[in-house]
């Protein structure tokens, strides 16, 4: 007996050759062991790329964040500066609007200190006796000029100091004379040689010449 006498056996056996070798068992085996290695090296290396991804990720994360933080502080100097500007520009604004008012009340004072003398002759032309209708017609025209003056002054700000029947005071008044009269109160003034002026209450032009009692 011959293997011809089995053709299917032959064949069988055919299938379990490879390039005229016989395929075992174990080589079947070690063949899937590897497809196995293979497969689990690529899954590591996969998680690895992945954990490397995310370790980029956090990298750019923090910096960003530094980036951020940066920018914050830059920011923050600059408001601050910002603010000291605004603060030194505000000081600077109220400094020179002081000045300024300063300097047009002391030219205010200064101009009418000038003019005074005119507005004290008129007030004595107007004192004096006039007999001629010629000379009461100049008086009343000086009058008007003198009530002209006046309300310019006022509009500008400058009055005159109130002075008899009040306390003397040395900041608005002159006492150039003294007098012993129980018939007025203490450091009274009983009457004035020169009217003084004052600008808004504040500033004296010019004190006042009076006589105090007592």
């Amino acid at each position: 007996m011959n293997n011809k006498d089995f053709p299917e056996v032959n064949r069988s056996a055919e299938k379990m050759t490879v390039d005229g070798e016989m395929e075992s068992p174990l080589a079947r085996e070690d063949a899937v062991q590897s497809g196995d290695t293979q497969e689990t090296s690529a899954a590591k290396d996969n998680l690895e790329r992945e954990h490397a991804g995310d370790d980029g990720s956090e990298g750019e994360i923090n910096t960003l964040k530094q980036a951020l933080e940066k920018k914050e502080n830059e920011i923050n100097e600059l408001l601050d500066r910002i603010q000291r500007l605004a603060a030194e520009y505000d000081n600077y604004r109220k400094r020179t609007s002081r000045e300024k008012e300063r300097l047009y009340s002391d030219s205010v004072c200064d101009v009418v200190s000038k003019i005074l003398p005119v507005v004290d002759n008129l007030e004595r032309a107007i004192a004096a006796d006039v007999e001629t209708e010629e000379g009461k017609s100049l008086r009343e025209g000086i009058n008007m000029i003198f009530r002209q003056m006046s309300d310019i002054l006022e509009k500008i700000g400058v009055k005159p100091i109130e002075a008899v029947g009040k306390p003397f005071d040395p900041e608005l008044h002159n006492a150039v004379m003294h007098v012993e009269d129980d018939s007025y109160g203490e450091s009274e003034i009983i009457e004035e040689f020169q009217k003084g002026y004052i600008y808004k209450d504040e500033t004296v032009i010019r004190h006042s010449m009076v006589k105090v009692a007592n």
